[in-house]
Order: structure tokens, then C-alpha cells, then sequence
């Protein structure tokens, strides 16, 4: 992995030391050149046109759903472009058919995007087993195997939690699933970007991810699902043949895209997807978890700064979060800022029952990194934590 070469590709890296990829990643300028190329040579709508821009562009999106599918390894099952790993949770969770009394099992450490669907789901008579972690952050298999039962329809987990950088054992709860006859959604928002994933080693009926967090363009999601699930939408560019009695919904993606799709922005994923293929994502681990150990051990060092989640660096990712005694940690990210051009991320992090169990009130300050941050960045982060936890002790 050349670092050089892609510290390159993102001009604001020459202002800022961006440790916030875990809210939103950079955008390369490979990305945004393929997308306004599209605006520039082939701007045309899908699936409505056989002139020649409507047959490139339809081409350009239908290749950008192959290589996000083979990005994660998806042989079989649909690929659908949404906007972000939210719609395609809610699609999940509005499209299949639910009977009352039937069980969802999800975790206390999911984002909101993971628990607020399957919590408004009581309401209709499905019933929600909420698994709470340690005081880590950390979960065991036990805890599934006690919570999953015949009477659970579905469990969804998130990879990577987006607090604590927590790894799940999402292997081990797939064969549980297996088991007791449940679906498993897993959320890959953090795990996608970051480490190789491949659908079928993970076992999954269902994995949402967002285009953003894995440096694609705003408002792109992805959905891969191997189960059958009705569509969110129903509308133009969906539909077979229509008639006064009915409809009939196309195969594949196409079923699932209602409407006029973000088209440039898809294209800008499938692009994004190459990147990270040519970066290559095992070294994008690799680099990444080495940094993050030289992080949490020198935050660890410090006196007055508390780190929370797993002490052991196989067990978490990039994301770390920490706060520094008598700051809030909004105070402690502006002090990062204005001091040395730091930006990372502070409060609750669209996690608040997560903040709840762990009596975090205002929360964290949370660094999470990428391919593009540096061992210097992290130095330069822990001396400025360093002197911020001086100022106040």
C-alpha cells in the first residue's frame, strides 16, 4: 500500500489531520472524477432510455452493482443501491412479512440506525431481546445462544461497533442462527470499509453498509440480501407491466430502486470499491490496526485520560474512543482543533442506550482512522491529548 501516493488523491489532508472516517470517510479524487465524468459525457437517466447516453450510464450503474458485489464477495443475492446502511436496515425491517410474537435479538451497542427499527417494531407484536455487552464493551457467544430461540425470526448485529471499535463474533452467531432456523442482518457500516469481508464466510442473510464511510459519495448504501423481501418503494423504473389490477416487479436490483436512482453517486461507489481493491484491503487492515495499537497504548500512557472498550488490540478496530477527566468531550474535540487541526468526533455517536450502560453522559471523544492516517498523525494526537490532560490536572 502506497501511503504516499494515496495521501495524494486527498487534497484537504494538506489542512487537516482527519481522524473521523468512522462518521464519514474522505473522497479520493478517482472517485470524483468518475462521477463528474458522468455528468460531463453520459448524463442520462436508467432503465428508461435507448439512446446512447441512457445505454452508457445504464451500463456504467449496472457495472458499479457487479463490483460492489464482488467487492464482498457476493455470488448470488441481490445488490441493491440505497442511500446509506439505514434505508437499508428499514428495508429489512418494513419488508418482511412479520407475525406477532415472533423475536428480534439485537445488542445495546448498535447504532441507532440497527435499533430503532426493530424497537419500532413492538408495536406490531414482535418482541425485542436487546443482548447488553460488559463493561468493555464486549459480547460472548453464551449470550446468543441464550438469547436466540425458536421463536426468533431474526437477529441483527453490527460487525464493528461504532463506540468502542468492538469486533462481534459474527461467525460464531451465524452458525448459532443456523441452528435455531433465524436470519441474521449483520451491520457492516464500519466493518466493510475497513477490513476483507466476504458474505458467505460471514454466513449472513442480509448486510447492510453505507457508500460514505468507505470512500464513496453521500447519500450511497448497499444492501445484499439472499432472502426474498418486499420492496420499500414501489414506483417508476421498478415494475415489469402494469395494469387497473395489479403489477409486476422486476428481478434484481431493479425491483428494489424505485424511482430515479443516484446515479453518478453509484457509479462513485463502484469506484470507491476499486479503490480499495487496489489498495488492497488486507494491507488497509494491517495498517490500520497497527496504528490504532501505537493509539490506544499511548492514550492508555497518559494520566488523566480514561480509554474505553477491549485493552486487547485483536478484539477492535481504528475507532477510539476516550475522554479526558474534568473536560466534556465536546470541549476536548474544539481543544484537538483549534490546537492542532485534529478532527475527530464527540458525544454519543448515534448511540445513546450504548452511553446509558456505560454511564457516559456527555459521551466520548472518538479518533477513528483509515488508510490515509499516518503514525505521525497519532503522534501528534497524543501529544495534544497529553498537554490538554495537563492543563486540566
Amino acid at each position: 500500500m502506497n501511503l504516499e501516493k494515496i495521501r495524494s488523491d486527498f487534497p484537504i489532508l494538506k489542512d487537516v489531520i482527519y481522524m473521523d472516517s468512522a462518521s464519514t470517510s474522505l473522497t479520493p479524487e478517482p472517485v470524483l472524477e468518475t462521477m463528474l465524468k458522468y455528468y460531463r459525457e453520459y448524463n442520462a437517466n436508467v432503465g428508461r432510455g435507448v439512446h446512447r447516453l441512457s445505454q452508457m450510464a445504464q451500463q456504467r450503474y449496472n457495472d458499479a452493482h457487479k463490483k460492489v458485489a464482488s467487492f464482498i464477495g457476493a455470488k448470488e443475492g441481490d445488490l441493491i443501491f440505497t442511500r446509506n446502511t439505514t434505508e437499508s436496515i428499514n428495508m429489512v425491517a418494513q419488508g418482511l412479512r412479520w407475525r406477532r410474537g415472533e423475536r428480534v435479538v439485537t445488542t445495546l451497542a448498535e447504532h441507532h440506525s440497527n435499533f430503532l427499527p426493530w424497537l419500532r417494531l413492538r408495536k406490531d407484536g414482535i418482541d425485542l431481546d436487546i443482548i447488553k455487552p460488559d463493561k468493555n464493551g464486549s459480547f460472548n457467544t453464551s449470550d446468543f445462544e441464550r438469547a436466540i430461540d425458536s421463536r426468533t425470526r431474526l437477529v441483527a448485529v453490527t460487525q464493528l461497533t461504532n463506540v468502542l471499535g468492538t469486533v462481534l463474533p459474527v461467525k460464531e452467531i451465524s452458525e448459532i442462527c443456523r441452528d435455531r432456523g433465524a436470519m441474521l442482518l449483520v451491520d457492516g457500516a464500519q466493518s466493510v470499509p475497513h477490513m476483507p469481508t466476504n458474505v458467505k464466510d460471514l454466513g449472513c442473510d442480509f448486510l447492510c453498509f453505507s457508500g460514505h464511510k468507505m470512500l464513496g459519495p453521500k447519500g450511497t448504501g448497499v444492501l445484499w440480501t439472499r432472502k426474498e423481501i418486499e420492496p420499500l418503494l414501489v414506483g417508476g423504473g421498478m415494475v415489469e407491466d402494469v395494469s387497473a389490477e395489479g403489477f409486476k416487479i422486476k428481478k434484481g436490483h431493479e425491483g428494489f430502486e424505485a424511482g430515479t436512482p443516484h446515479i453518478s453517486g453509484g457509479i462513485g461507489l463502484g469506484r470507491a470499491a476499486d479503490y480499495l481493491v487496489e489498495a488492497d484491503m488486507n494491507k488497509v487492515k494491517a495498517h490500520e490496526d497497527k496504528l490504532a495499537g501505537r493509539l490506544l497504548d499511548g492514550l492508555c500512557e497518559i494520566r488523566g485520560v480514561d480509554v474505553y472498550g477491549s485493552s486487547n488490540t485483536n478484539d477492535r478496530s481504528g475507532i477510539v474512543s476516550f475522554t479526558v477527566r474534568g473536560l466534556a468531550p465536546h470541549d476536548v474535540a474544539l481543544m484537538l482543533d483549534h490546537a492542532s487541526n485534529i478532527m475527530v468526533r464527540s458525544g454519543h455517536h448515534c448511540c445513546i442506550p450504548l452511553m446509558k450502560h456505560l454511564g457516559l453522559k456527555e459521551g466520548t471523544v472518538r479518533a477513528s482512522l483509515y488508510l490515509y492516517n499516518t503514525k505521525e498523525e497519532i503522534d501528534r494526537l497524543l501529544g495534544t491529548a497529553e498537554d490538554i490532560a495537563k492543563m486540566v490536572g
